[in-house]
């Protein structure tokens, strides 16, 4: 019974794999964070797709689900302007690079809030900041090739029913962020 109990758990041990991805962090004097796959090959991209933006806020001091759409047009306007020279899809393929926006504003946020955002995300969703985030992913895979992170543009949103959005600062930071992806596709994308 021993023997069996034994093989049973070498089989299974055997059988598990854990996946782990390397990362190398990039000099970027335009953006606080950039990290890339220390495999990454962009090479072969020429084409983007993008997955919906995800935006998070804390429970208590979010926008309106009517003014979040609204950020998530002005940032896909900005953006889409941004790459009128790049063929945009919506479908997966193997010269295909999946991009994927996120806004963390945890600037009114407690430690708990974080556990709101992906896991691969939590180290770098700090209570009291604003955080956008550009990720690019092989669209086959779902692998991820690199990660963008800044906070240097910080728009105002509306907090409760007492307070408005700023749409002029969402606008400019949309700009600014768009400005910036551009620029990283310029350098990594051979364009």
């Amino acid at each position: 019974m021993r023997l069996v109990l034994a093989t049973v758990c070498l089989l299974a041990a055997g059988c598990t794999t854990v996946t782990t991805q390397s990362f190398r962090v990039a000099d970027s004097p335009n953006v606080e964070t950039v990290s890339i796959a220390t495999d990454a090959e962009f090479g072969k991209y020429d084409r983007l797709s993008a997955e919906g933006m995800g935006i998070y806020f804390p429970t208590d001091a979010a926008p309106s689900a009517g003014d979040q759409d609204r950020i998530r047009n002005i940032f896909r306007e900005a953006f889409l302007g941004e790459l009128t020279d790049y063929i945009i899809v919506q479908e997966a393929g193997p010269s295909t690079l999946l991009v994927q926006a996120t806004l963390i504003d945890f600037r009114n946020a407690a430690t708990t809030d974080i556990m709101s955002v992906r896991r691969e995300l939590r180290d770098m969703a700090k209570p009291g900041a604003l955080l956008f985030l550009m990720e690019l992913k092989d669209s086959v895979s779902g692998r991820t090739l690199a990660r963008a992170a800044d906070s240097a543009s910080a728009p105002s949103f509306a907090t409760s029913t007492d307070t408005g959005t700023d749409w002029a600062s969402v606008e400019t930071a949309a700009d600014r962020w768009a400005k910036l992806f551009r620029s990283f596709l310029d350098d990594n994308l051979n364009k």
